[in-house]
């Protein structure tokens, strides 16, 4: 983490049923307790959200994709909301609400901003497609193949 950046990611999901139907029910009643434990993790800085307070009105890969996009202050925030908050169980579930990528097809990227900037999803798509284009990269990576930021 550096006082100059802040981590930026985007996660997309393809929708196993409708948002609507039975079988995503536990995952659209779980959605406001999941996004305000987010917002109330340390290390937490912005999200994307919608008018009804989530970001799954927003598809920009497709009616049957939704997104996650949010801003933190460095990797360890980060990962500490994904792995080890209440959080985890719910990403446990993922199986039963979305298909799996296919391949090594990402669902997943991170890249650093200027602190009080916030990404767009124009620039988080074209982070993902770099990622898969090109695999993790300074410009574009996983917490697997991480990268700090570049000195000013």
């Amino acid at each position: 983490m550096t006082s100059h950046y802040h981590l930026a990611q985007l996660n997309i999901a393809k929708l196993a049923a409708p948002l609507d139907s039975p079988p995503l029910a536990d995952f659209v009643a779980a959605l406001d307790r999941i996004n305000a434990l987010a917002e109330a993790s340390p290390g937490f800085v912005w999200r994307l959200k919608d008018d009804a307070g989530n970001a799954t009105a927003f598809r920009p890969f497709g009616d049957d994709v939704i997104v996650n996009m949010s801003v933190w202050t460095g990797r360890q925030a980060l990962f500490d909301y994904v792995y080890a908050s209440d959080h985890t169980p719910f990403l446990k579930r993922r199986k039963e609400w979305f298909a799996m990528p296919a391949g090594d097809d990402p669902h997943l990227v991170m890249w650093w901003v200027p602190v009080g900037t916030y990404p767009d999803l124009i620039e988080a798509e074209a982070r993902l497609t770099l990622l898969k284009r090109f695999g993790p990269n300074q410009n574009a990576f996983t917490f697997k193949r991480f990268f700090e930021p570049l000195a000013d």
